[in-house]
């Protein structure tokens, strides 16, 4: 096991099981709702994996019955007058090893931007997911805005957002936003499973689709990305 970046409110914890590394995000009594210092932590640690040659897939999840809550509202202040999201959300989403999330009971706001950035999002039955601007009076992040446009697509974004509803995830998974659900007794086992099955497959083409892919949903050009790959 790695050691934990932590300090301070909150941790982002770092554990091995082989060849997958476990990011877990930890508040205790908060549902891990994420504190400036758990803000900083994610990019830190994401940055650390994506140079591990030892990681080949991470799964982002949380400790305890949740997920994640969203910003810690304690800090929401100065959540939303920096780049901390953006800069976490962008960590995940770039790190070139498959990121799969681990997602249980809240999962809401910063929290669903983080599993949104994710590549593969698995859910357990009983999970929550919300977007929260509307009923705070702030503009959901632009990355993010785009990231659950090309996930759900623009009725659903906007649903999403214009009313603040928090939804299960039967629908969640009906609209796209998680890829499977699973008993929440079972979501541990099945998340390993997909890590290591991933893990287990050729890396160089795991990491040119997450490139490709990603570049053709921002509409980027891709024919260098390709050469670059299959060259």
């Amino acid at each position: 096991m790695t050691p934990s970046a932590t300090s301070g409110t909150g941790e982002v914890g770092v554990e091995r099981h082989g060849d997958v590394a476990v990011v877990r995000l930890a508040n205790p009594g908060k549902h891990n709702a994420l504190t400036v210092r758990m803000w900083r932590l994610v990019p830190e640690v994401f940055a650390g994996l994506a140079t591990d040659s030892s990681v080949r897939v991470v799964v982002l999840t949380g400790a305890g019955p949740s997920f994640c809550a969203g910003s810690d509202i304690n800090d929401l202040a100065e959540h939303h007058v920096s780049d901390l999201p953006s800069a976490a959300e962008t960590a995940i989403a770039t790190c070139p090893k498959a990121v799969v999330a681990a997602v249980q009971g809240y999962c809401l706001g910063g929290g669903l931007q983080l599993a949104a950035a994710c590549d593969l999002r698995i859910a357990a039955v009983g999970s929550t997911f919300g977007v929260p601007p509307a009923r705070l009076g702030i503009v959901y992040p632009l990355t993010a805005t785009r990231r659950l446009l090309s996930m759900v697509g623009p009725a659903a974004t906007k649903y999403l957002i214009f009313t603040g509803d928090r939804i299960d995830e039967t629908r969640a998974l009906h609209i796209g936003l998680v890829d499977e659900v699973v008993a929440a007794d079972a979501l541990w086992q099945r998340t390993m499973a997909v890590a290591t099955q991933i893990a287990g497959l050729s890396q160089l083409t795991i990491q040119a689709t997450k490139q490709i892919v990603d570049a053709l949903v921002a509409g980027d050009e891709v024919a260098g990305t390709v050469d670059r790959w299959t060259r």
